[in-house]
């Protein structure tokens, strides 16, 4: 019983699963995507995306030839695209990117702070999405050093992160910030760290309106100067503005809770995951697609929604980024530049100066970490070793009739 929880843990933590989903995303696509592109055109980015994921762990991109050494069964594997939109990839290279975020982690605890924009600028940041939305992470940034400045009086280091969606999968453009509960502060006798109390951050009521005057000043301006696509004028970017302006925005401020890990996971899963996974997906049927969502707005319930196939994928590509996009940024003492300031930082506290080890992550060791079996073990007699035989490249269509055909030339002896 005990092996079994922590599996799961395990599963969840590397956002996998034991069993296999029934349904994906990309079989929707397959089905459904010339119906779409009857009513809706894809963007380059989009057809990228779409097509990575469709051809994602196929013969499409290539794969390997695996046989056992004791019972001479063989497997075929299928490579995955990595494309940061593909709801199979992404599980590895968050672990990665965890591993690496112990460059600047320090042993204090950090405030979760998430900046929204108004749902009123929605059809206008789908028209100009690279522009609104390093818009939207450059406004979070500067209010914050500012407020960093003036509250903690020195330098704080955060990390931000640009989420898209709902769990509808609705347009919802905001950003997670992972901010450090102090700041270093220069006094006469030289740098000290200003630890910020942990129930209380700063006048959430204060911060929150200079983050909505900092944005639809920043819009204004940008609109001004023709640097925005309205459709030819068709938004009423002034009315959107009003509109705006007269709300009470709020940005939401966590005081530090449970590990720091746990917090720095949470913002892994917005890095390496899209709008929804496929375990999510509960049917496919008849033109329409039922997946499970939790509503955050009824205590976060579990409930079910099912929209058109058309609908599902015009929501899911909603949410895919711009060319080269840089959806985590890096500020303060979290920047790469200012890596000799968190050195002081490390020594004042009375911890050791020099940098902290990060490990080289290995699939194989990982994946026997997360699975809790040696992936290399034939999975058909559970004995021998699976032994790469051969790796093979991108096939054609008209190939991929005959990667199963290989693999029984290999388990019949004939092509060793």
């Amino acid at each position: 019983m005990a092996n079994g929880a922590n599996y799961t843990v395990k599963q969840e933590q590397a956002g996998t699963s034991n069993a296999r989903p029934k349904f994906e995303v990309a079989e929707i696509l397959r089905k459904y995507l010339g119906e779409y592109e009857k009513k809706y055109k894809l963007s380059y980015e989009q057809r990228c995306a779409v097509n990575n994921i469709i051809q994602c762990r196929t013969a499409a991109l290539g794969g390997y030839i695996k046989a056992c050494n004791n019972c001479g069964k063989v497997e075929i594997a299928y490579v995955p695209c990595k494309d940061r939109h593909c709801p199979k990839c992404g599980a590895f290279e968050k672990a990665q990117w965890l591993e690496e975020q112990k460059r600047w982690l320090l042993p204090i605890h950090y405030y979760h702070v998430v900046f929204t924009i108004d749902h009123v600028f929605n059809p206008l940041v789908w028209w100009n999405k690279r522009k609104l939305y390093n818009l939207l992470c450059r406004v979070a940034a500067q209010v914050l050093q500012e407020y960093g400045d003036r509250y903690l009086g020195g330098k704080i280091g955060f990390t931000l992160v640009l989420h898209t969606w709902g769990q509808t999968m609705q347009a919802h453009p905001h950003v997670h910030v992972m901010v450090t509960g102090g700041a270093l502060t220069m006094t006469s006798t030289g740098y000290t760290w200003r630890a910020g109390k942990k129930t209380y951050m700063l006048p959430a009521s204060e911060f929150s309106a200079d983050f909505r005057r900092a944005f639809c000043a920043a819009v204004r301006k940008m609109w001004h100067a023709g640097q925005l696509d309205t459709q030819e004028g068709q938004f009423n970017v002034e009315a959107m503005l009003q509109e705006a302006e007269s709300k009470k925005w709020e940005v939401y401020i966590q005081t530090p809770k449970g590990e720091v890990r746990d917090l720095l996971d949470y913002l892994g899963r917005y890095i390496f995951r899209i709008a929804i996974s496929n375990h999510r997906i509960l049917n496919v049927a008849r033109g329409l697609v039922t997946f499970e969502y939790y509503d955050n707005r009824d205590a976060g319930k579990l409930k079910v929604k099912t929209l058109s196939a058309v609908e599902f994928i015009r929501r899911f590509l909603l949410h895919v980024l711009p060319k080269s996009f840089q959806r985590i940024r890096h500020y303060g003492l979290h920047h790469s530049s200012q890596r000799n300031k968190l050195q002081i930082v490390r020594k004042l506290p009375g911890l050791p100066a020099g940098k902290p080890k990060i490990e080289n992550m290995n699939m194989g060791e990982w994946l026997k970490d997360i699975l809790l079996i040696d992936p290399d073990i034939c999975p058909f007699c559970g004995q021998g070793k699976m032994v790469l035989l051969r790796k093979f490249s991108p096939t054609k269509k008209w190939h991929l009739l005959f990667a199963p055909l290989v693999a029984k030339m290999y388990s019949w002896g004939w092509a060793y």
